[in-house]
């Protein structure tokens, strides 16, 4: 976003975030502890924010790192968070990090997305299960995405024996991500797009499945050949003072018993 001195821009800025969190002015205050007044002025752009207020109110309002630096340009600010890209130098040393930690996952698959879901890196056990399950003409059509190789017709859909309670987490889970951040224009159109696949929209919402919010979602795969049961987990990275790192995802898959197991165990040693 450009930087600007005009703070009604600003103030609608930080408005709009105020009511997307539900908080009216006193409530935001009070949780910020800061005075209404201030508050009323600074939304109206009858006083300009410090970047220590952008700061403050920010986090009482849980605002990602993206939004905040776009809160920062519009206070007339230049962005107070950098955005570096993961295979650049900056960030080798937490790439290599990254790297480690999902290898070290190994024979279980695991592998990192950012905020659309484009696949940025996985283990060895990840990729041998895609090419399992997808073959590498589907993998490339379908851009690398985590959400389109599940939930597109012509992805692992087929393969997944209880993919309409699986596929109903995962699309909740990006509703949610759509919901927390709504200047994310890219999750939203990610989600208006795989909501348009057939039987997305059809999906059951409420399951006796753990909800998007949940810590584990089982997925039973099954084709000619693998039966595996797994239970995959989704974390963020904690404290992330980068943009890049603010928005990724790591994703792992246990099994969920000792015959997948020893499948996946057998499946590495090939």
């Amino acid at each position: 976003m450009p930087i600007t001195t005009d703070l009604t821009v600003f103030g609608a800025e930080l408005r709009r975030w105020r009511q997307h969190r539900r908080y009216s002015q006193l409530e935001l205050a009070t949780t910020a502890a800061v005075s209404q007044r201030h508050l009323s002025f600074l939304e109206t752009g009858r006083s300009r924010p410090s970047p220590e207020m952008i700061e403050h109110l920010s986090i009482a309002l849980d605002v990602p790192l993206r939004a905040r630096n776009s809160l920062f340009n519009a206070a007339g600010f230049a962005d107070a968070y950098s955005e570096e890209p993961l295979d650049g130098p900056a960030l080798a040393q937490v790439r290599q990090s990254l790297e480690t930690l999902v290898e070290a996952h190994q024979p279980y698959p695991a592998y990192v997305v950012d905020r659309s879901w484009n696949l940025l890196i996985a283990n060895t056990s990840a990729a041998l299960l895609t090419g399992i399950l997808l073959p590498s003409e589907q993998g490339l059509t379908l851009g690398g995405n985590a959400m389109r190789l599940f939930l597109h017709p012509d992805g692992a859909r087929n393969a997944v024996t209880n993919w309409p309670q699986a596929a109903s987490v995962l699309i909740e889970r990006l509703a949610a991500e759509c919901t927390t951040n709504p200047t994310d224009t890219h999750a939203k159109d990610l989600y208006d797009e795989v909501s348009s696949y057939p039987g997305v929209a059809d999906l059951p919402k409420e399951l006796a499945y753990p909800s998007a919010s949940s810590l584990l979602t089982e997925i039973h795969i099954k084709n000619a050949d693998v039966d595996l049961r797994m239970y995959t987990t989704i974390s963020s990275l904690a404290a992330a003072s980068d943009v890049t790192l603010d928005e990724l995802r790591l994703e792992t898959l246990l099994p969920a018993d000792a015959e997948t197991a020893e499948k996946l165990r057998h499946l590495n040693a090939e």
